[in-house]
């Protein structure tokens, strides 16, 4: 909710940026306004005695979590592929974030996800490095999509948003090089999965029709959260807020009606919500895009098998110039220096790992879903 409320109060300023009438940027002054309010309430949420990395283990696993039950009920097939695609990335922050987390402070990661998602290899974080022309993906018509993907673009875009934000912010403060380190090269590949999500939304709906969709998908998640929440005083708050985004969803019907004649149907079609947001563990979904889609790259449209690339592609150009020596990346130092100190990397695995190229905890694996037919440019 804190990466929603940022989004809608970015756009906001967006919005009022390319906006030449001053009533109407008075009027979405107001609500944004509001949303901050709402966004630094949510943020002061945050356990006092959580320290950063501690905090950035939650934006891992709610990444991979939230990605996985979106990919699971996306009507859309190119949507869905973009999910699962960017699902193995964060997977695998996860596991490189939880070694720094044991290695530096002794605090096994395992805890603090609750066990509900485990903690390995994904597509390794080196692997994810792509030339931008890869990272763009063709838009969906949001006049024919479903209410689902709208939203499922919406809520994903905003909450990798959020994660590239914090890594970009809290990168400097780490103390010690090899974790700033870390926090560099992972933002770097948060600001790719936004520019893939982002590229999925219709860049053709005009600002105030965006704007009721910012203030449906508010709704929509605020009312997930409502119902799907246990502590008492948290659901309040969920409540109140909830009560609040009807008010700017009203708002921005309203504004849409005045200012290019439009009804809010012409955007949102039904007014009811569809299946509502509810986290649980996606640990067997996880290991099944694992095991079917770890060696898998991206080229413009498509994500192909790393084999299947042209030699020519500009992947394999990005990769050279940008990884050339495998030993000072940050991604694989962090965790070649877990298992020199200890023996082995840390995990917690509910079973084997469902890649046979990834089970060994005493070697990170460099090569896979980066290396054309076992050749490797660094």
């Amino acid at each position: 909710m804190n990466g929603t409320e940022f989004e809608a109060n970015w756009f906001s300023h967006q919005f009022a940026r390319h906006c030449t009438d001053m009533n109407l940027k008075r009027e979405i002054a107001v609500t944004r306004r509001v949303e901050k309010q709402q966004q630094m309430t949510i943020s002061c949420l945050k356990p006092i005695d959580e320290s950063p990395l501690e905090t950035t283990i939650a934006y891992e696993q709610l990444a991979v979590d939230l990605t996985a039950i979106l990919a699971k009920r996306e009507p859309d097939h190119h949507v869905k592929m973009a999910l699962d695609f960017a699902l193995l990335e964060d997977f695998d922050h996860l596991y490189r974030y939880a070694d720094l987390l044991e290695m530096d402070k002794g605090i096994r990661a395992e805890e603090l996800v609750g066990r509900y998602t485990e903690i390995m290899p994904g597509r390794p974080t080196i692997a994810e490095h792509r030339y931008p022309y890869d990272n763009v993906k063709p838009m969906t018509d949001f006049k024919k999509a479903a209410p689902i993907t709208k939203l499922n673009v919406s809520i994903i875009t905003a909450a990798e948003q959020q994660t590239m934000n914090y890594y970009m912010n809290i990168a400097p403060f780490y103390h010690n090089d090899i974790g700033r380190r870390l926090y560099q090269e992972i933002g770097l590949i948060e600001e790719q999965h936004v520019s893939q999500y982002e590229s999925l939304a219709d860049p053709n709906a005009t600002w105030l029709e965006m704007m009721l969709m910012h203030e449906y998908c508010e709704c929509y998640l605020y009312y997930s959260c409502y119902m799907d929440e246990k502590d008492n005083g948290t659901k309040m708050l969920w409540e109140q807020f909830y009560e609040q985004e009807v008010s700017h969803l009203h708002k921005a019907a309203e504004l849409l009606a005045k200012y290019e004649n439009k009804q809010w149907q012409q955007v949102i079609p039904d007014g009811n919500f569809p299946e509502l947001l509810c986290f649980h563990e996606n640990i067997d979904y996880v290991r099944d895009v694992l095991k079917n889609t770890v060696t898998k790259t991206s080229h413009f449209d498509e994500y192909p098998e790393i084999d299947t690339l042209p030699d020519n592609a500009k992947f394999f150009f990005f990769q050279q110039a940008l990884n050339c020596d495998v030993s000072c990346v940050p991604s694989h130092q962090v965790i070649d220096k877990y298992i020199r100190e200890k023996g082995m990397d840390y995990r917690f695995e509910v079973a084997e790992h469902p890649v046979p190229e990834l089970r060994n905890r005493k070697m990170d694996n460099t090569s896979i879903a980066r290396c054309k037919n076992g050749v490797c440019v660094g």
